[in-house]
């Protein structure tokens, strides 16, 4: 019995971390590969939440949930404020193609390339797509791994009860 009650209270802490977890100050490439510090770049000017994405060009449910992003962008915008956000963790061999397939795709959204996976590392992003929501403070208020058809409406669900908490 204390035991489990050990392993239930270690749990929360564990929760009470990730959900108070900051935008790591680590370098980032832009597309056209000038060198910006991640906390200058990963913000909502207008002091909405942002959704940031972590993916890869050779990730195809990265590339599904970000068109379905894309797609739903413009009213997510108007009606919680949210600044979507991407990071690609493509590799040396296939970091030249993170803008052309950006550009290809005419994703409407700020695009950085973690070259040396350092914001990776730091938000311990195992596996992509990892989608990261941060309040407008910065920190992150939750997170999502994987993407199949529908998660987007729990993405929405959660932008609207941050967009309603800030009311």
């Amino acid at each position: 019995m204390m035991k489990q009650l050990i392993l239930l209270l270690s749990f929360f802490t564990i929760i009470g971390t990730v959900s108070a977890q900051e935008i790591p100050s680590v370098q980032l490439k832009t597309l056209d590969q000038q060198t910006v510090q991640s906390t200058d770049v990963i913000v909502n000017e207008n002091d909405g939440p942002v959704l940031l994405c972590f993916w890869a060009t050779y990730c195809k449910p990265c590339v599904k949930e970000l068109s379905t992003y894309n797609e739903l962008y413009p009213d997510w915008e108007d009606e919680t404020g949210v600044k979507i956000i991407l990071v690609s963790i493509d590799n040396a061999r296939s970091v030249s193609r993170v803008a052309p397939f950006v550009n290809g795709k005419a994703w409407d959204f700020d695009v950085f390339i973690d070259t040396n996976s350092d914001l990776k590392r730091a938000m311990n992003v195992i596996n992509v797509p990892h989608t990261f929501l941060l309040d407008a403070e910065g920190n992150v208020v939750w997170q999502h791994t994987a993407f199949m058809d529908g998660d987007e409406e729990k993405v929405y669900e959660e932008l609207l009860k941050l967009s309603e908490s800030k009311e």
